[in-house]
């Protein structure tokens, strides 16, 4: 291992690293200049961003230990997804910037601020590691910030309640997914990804111990992306948490959730690539089968449920389960064109769920509520964010001609060609049942007038143009994808597969 020669490589999360240290010590110097702590951050991040576009297309270990193992990969995945994560980052700063739960706490704004960078810290380790050991680490920095951060405003109850269900949840899921770790250490040996597929092609015993290690260390995964039957804390804690966070948590940690899914799955039990492009993996227990029935559950129940929420950020919260649900179709496809449907999906549904969230907290911000019944009628009193979440609501569903058809459209055609009908016709059904409670929260705004109220809410030009830098690719990439997809498709690849 050439440690000094191998930092390059991690200049991204170096860089991250400084900003979070020039945070805090700003924060401890200047405390009476809190304005400018978003501006370090920002600065931080695009910083990183550099970084990491000029990353792009590198496909090298990092801190090797061995022939053909190291601790990190940086590929091409990694590096779309560390965009992603990037992206969302920047927007979360911006909304952090007008949202009057966080001007609440302006006496705290340097803790705030460190702890996303740290958040994000995590997730680029995360996005990329290749050692459960740094896997389980990176998910820990993750989980740690985000726990803090989902109960950081005081000044209700619900915070604090979602804080402490977090941490609950996350400390049996962590738990779980570490004793599997240590079951999978104990039966081969070694915490490296690329080792452990070596020792189990060199195997046909199956061990019942080795599954049960397995599906332990899927509990963790299950927990980062919220799926069934993982995903307990997910309404509770997006319903309690600042809005940021709540948006932050929904596509962020989701993201990197499934990049370290993907990288899991295919680093471990990959064995070939069979003609059409499909994934041949070691025959232990049948993956397909495992994630289409856990797909499908957990699209089923978050829609449903969706059904009769009344508060908007719960039933975004079960929205984006049911997302979840969808996404890890594209997983279980089990190829290359099964992936790159993964990223297409989450590159639009970033956009249009960080959109859907900022109209939610700029009009929270003026009402003081998120009920949808107390939606009505604002269709017509603040007309621009009225079309702009009916925009967002619309992409959300699926339907032309938003960028939200273009996710869900490349997502069936690889069901499609992987022969998978059934499994296609019933996310279709699950897709129609998710138009009812979007479509709710428009029928309130636009149908259901209220004679007694009327909102004026005064747009500040920031505010305005981030809500313009949500909404015009969520249109643009529903008429004009083809970059979206020829990117996907450049950044599939993984180190050494």
């Amino acid at each position: 291992m050439n440690f000094t020669s191998d930092l390059y490589l991690i200049y991204p999360e170096i860089v991250l690293t400084a900003t979070l240290i020039v945070v805090v010590l700003f924060d401890l110097i200047f405390k009476r200049s809190q304005s400018w702590l978003p501006v370090l951050s920002l600065t931080g991040i695009l910083a990183a961003f550099i970084f990491v576009v000029m990353q792009y297309g590198t496909n090298l270990p990092a801190f090797e230990y061995s022939t053909k193992n190291s601790l990190l990969s940086i590929d091409n995945l990694s590096t779309y997804f560390k965009g992603i994560i990037l992206v969302t980052s920047f927007f979360i700063v911006l909304f952090s910037i007008f949202s009057s739960e966080i001007k609440s706490c302006k006496d705290r704004h340097g803790e705030y601020y460190s702890l996303l960078v740290g958040m994000m810290i995590g997730m680029f380790f995360l996005v990329s590691s290749n050692d459960l050991i740094l896997i389980y680490l990176s998910m820990e920095l993750l989980s740690l910030s985000s726990y803090v951060l989902s109960g950081f405003v005081k000044n209700s109850i619900r915070n604090s309640e979602a804080s402490l269900k977090y941490v609950i949840y996350g400390s049996v899921s962590s738990g779980i997914m570490l004793f599997g770790i240590s079951l999978l250490y104990g039966l081969t040996g070694t915490t490296n990804l690329n080792e452990i597929n070596t020792i189990l092609r060199g195997t046909n015993v199956i061990d019942i111990s080795f599954i049960l290690s397995i599906f332990m260390i899927l509990a963790g995964f299950g927990f980062k992306i919220s799926v069934v039957p993982f995903h307990f804390w997910t309404p509770d804690v997006y319903e309690g948490s600042p809005i940021t966070i709540t948006a932050y948590l929904s596509v962020a940690s989701k993201a990197a959730g499934f990049a370290v899914l993907i990288r899991f799955i295919k680093s471990v039990f990959f064995s070939g690539i069979s003609q059409g492009g499909y994934w041949n993996l070691l025959s232990y227990f049948d993956w397909q089968v495992v994630l289409v029935l856990i797909s499908i559950v957990t699209m089923t129940l978050g829609n449903f449920t969706a059904l009769w929420q009344d508060n908007l950020k719960r039933m975004l919260a079960y929205s984006s389960i049911a997302h979840a649900g969808y996404i890890l179709l594209g997983v279980a496809v089990l190829s290359d064109q099964g992936i790159t449907s993964v990223l297409i999906y989450f590159a639009i549904y970033m956009f249009m769920n960080l959109g859907a969230f900022l109209v939610v907290m700029l009009i929270a911000n003026k009402i003081g509520s998120e009920n949808i019944d107390d939606y009505r009628g604002l269709g017509y009193s603040i007309p621009f964010l009225g079309t702009v979440l009916a925009i967002f609501l619309v992409s959300l569903t699926g339907l032309p001609p938003t960028a939200g058809f273009i996710a869900k459209l490349y997502l069936f055609v690889a069901l499609v060609d992987a022969k998978m009908i059934v499994v296609a016709i019933i996310a279709l059904l699950n897709t129609v049942v998710s138009l009812y409670y979007y479509i709710r929260v428009l029928k309130n705004m636009y149908l259901v007038k209220d004679v007694i109220k009327t909102v004026h809410i005064q747009l500040k030009p920031l505010s305005f143009v981030t809500i313009l830098l949500l909404v015009i690719p969520v249109l643009l990439f529903g008429i004009y994808f083809t970059p979206i997809v020829d990117f996907a498709k450049l950044s599939i690849q993984i180190l050494g597969l």
